[in-house]
């Protein structure tokens, strides 16, 4: 009796420091990481952050379960710039070339630069891009027929299957790790950004063929009845069906996880809603009474919901960190007569914000973004300044390495929801133009150009005077306060040339008096 007492405890023992040790292993598990990225979704398109004429249940729990910030940004007002930040760390005005690119653009991030993906797969993880791209592929010279090298695979994911630009952008196609699917040999892909190719319609002259009508600048090669930007010839079998886009993104994204659970991974999933054109699968055509463009925001919603359902039953949801955000503010006529003006209603993509898609006023940059990890982030608002150019950094805090070469600022504590303690400044950027975010301040230096783009019908943050606005008492920016603060404008005037530096202040000829 005392030997099998004895045994019994030497057993217990050893299991239960086999259990501490099963425990300690997993405690230091590194997380997945899946970035969700939206197309030109605005501050209030989403009712978890106060839109009344559209719910969308499925992002409202990750904002609800998780941590939503009120005061967070994208780098910019277009999508180029502000991809090129999320994934590189790096202000997007410091690469003269990071715009809004065309599908024929090469390679905008340097091979040799530090990014996300190249970070985390030193550190063990699988990597991963579905969705939106825009980033440039190749040196120039893309021959669609052959593998496109360099793209994402060159710049640390190991796997992508992407549409090169945008959706309103040829070539029409998905390219997976360099190829583009379902290419048939016998049907060469030509692309031109300048010149059509005999015999092939257009939306300029061939609106018969259309059954998108466009209303500016998409008047170009008719793929699947819209009119796109640039020329294409070939390539009829690996078109995309622009209906099943969402569904064939959300699919891949869904094996990816499925393929890789046993290992760390990252997933950049870049949808493309609402991104034009707007092009809902009929399960969600007219659902949301706003036109397409509400329609493709409830369908993104529904993708996230079916996302987050294979997190859960995969058992990844306690041992994955998922943000979300969106790469600009929004727009309603981007290009195709679709409804989005004529339907809008009571329903306001920018929330209480001034401008969108293109401007410098805040509804050009302040986005939605929520940070959800079950078990590790409890459920919360948070206030803090942060920027999706700070992923960077803390993500290597997270993985126990360090980021220092880049603009990103580690603030790991603070998307986890242990600290407050934000940005105290930040430049933000939209077509070439850019401000000073500083503390509850933002400053707009004076630029010329007209102050409304009226194809879009948004204000663009242009005046020939400075403009100062405090957004703790006043975030719809009613009140320039430049006269009325001289000190605190020439405060952030000489701390916004010190970041953007002294070629900036002798190009731009900027002087305040």
């Amino acid at each position: 009796m005392l030997l099998a007492s004895i045994l019994f405890i030497s057993f217990s023992c050893k299991d239960k420091q086999q259990h501490e040790t099963a425990l300690a292993i997993e405690s230091t598990k590194k997380p997945n990481i899946v970035i969700i990225y939206l197309d030109d979704l605005g501050y209030g398109d989403l009712s978890s952050y106060g839109a009344t004429e559209l719910i969308t249940p499925n992002i409202d729990a990750l904002a609800s379960g998780g941590l939503r910030f009120t005061d967070a940004y994208a780098s910019s007002a277009t999508c180029t710039p502000s991809r090129y930040a999320l994934l590189t760390g790096m202000y997007p005005w410091r690469n003269k070339d990071a715009k809004i690119l065309p599908g024929t653009a090469p390679l905008l991030i340097d091979t040799t630069q530090q990014t996300i993906p190249k970070l985390l797969k030193k550190e063990g993880y699988q990597t991963a891009i579905v969705g939106k791209w825009h980033l440039g592929l190749g040196t120039g010279n893309v021959d669609w027929n052959q593998r496109i090298t360099p793209g994402p695979n060159e710049v640390g994911f190991e796997e992508s299957y992407i549409l090169a630009a945008t959706q309103d952008r040829v070539p029409t196609v998905y390219i997976e790790n360099g190829y583009v699917a379902g290419l048939d040999k016998n049907d060469p892909i030509s692309v031109d950004y300048k010149n059509n190719f005999e015999g092939q319609p257009t939306g300029m002259e061939n609106p018969e063929l259309t059954t998108m009508k466009w209303h500016h600048g998409h008047n170009n090669s008719i793929v699947n009845g819209i009119p796109r930007i640039g020329f294409m010839k070939g390539g009829e079998a690996a078109k995309w069906s622009d209906v099943d886009m969402a569904d064939n993104f959300l699919q891949r994204a869904q094996t990816y996880v499925k393929n890789h659970k046993d290992k760390p991974f990252f997933l950049y999933y870049a949808m493309q809603q609402p991104h034009v054109p707007r092009t809902p699968h009929p399960r969600f055509a007219g659902k949301s009474g706003l036109g397409p463009r509400g329609d493709v925001i409830l369908e993104a919603d529904w993708c996230i919901g079916e996302f987050m359902k294979t997190l859960k039953d995969e058992g990844l949801l306690e041992n994955t960190l998922i943000v979300f955000s969106s790469d600009n503010g929004p727009v309603l006529n981007d290009g195709y007569f679709d409804d989005a003006v004529e339907k809008i209603g009571k329903h306001t993509p920018a929330g209480k914000l001034r401008g969108g898609k293109y401007s410098l006023f805040e509804a050009g940059t302040r986005m939605p973004f929520i940070t959800y990890w079950k078990g590790q982030i409890q459920p919360g608002i948070s206030n803090a300044l942060v920027c999706q150019m700070d992923l960077l950094a803390s993500i290597a805090k997270l993985v126990g390495t360090e980021e220092r070469s880049t603009d990103s600022q580690e603030l790991l504590d603070v998307l986890l929801g242990k600290s407050e303690a934000g940005r105290t400044d930040l430049v933000l950027e939209a077509t070439s133009r850019t401000a000073l975010r500083s503390g509850d301040w933002l400053m707009i230096p004076p630029y010329k150009g007209k102050a409304i783009e009226e194809q879009v019908g948004i204000e663009l943050g242009n005046s020939d005077e400075f403009m100062l606005f405090n957004l703790k008492e006043d975030i719809g920016q009613d009140t320039n306060l430049a006269e009325s603060y001289p000190e605190k404008l020439k405060e952030l005037f000489n701390k916004f040339i010190s970041l953007r530096g002294e070629n900036y202040k002798k190009t731009e000829q900027l002087e305040l008096k």
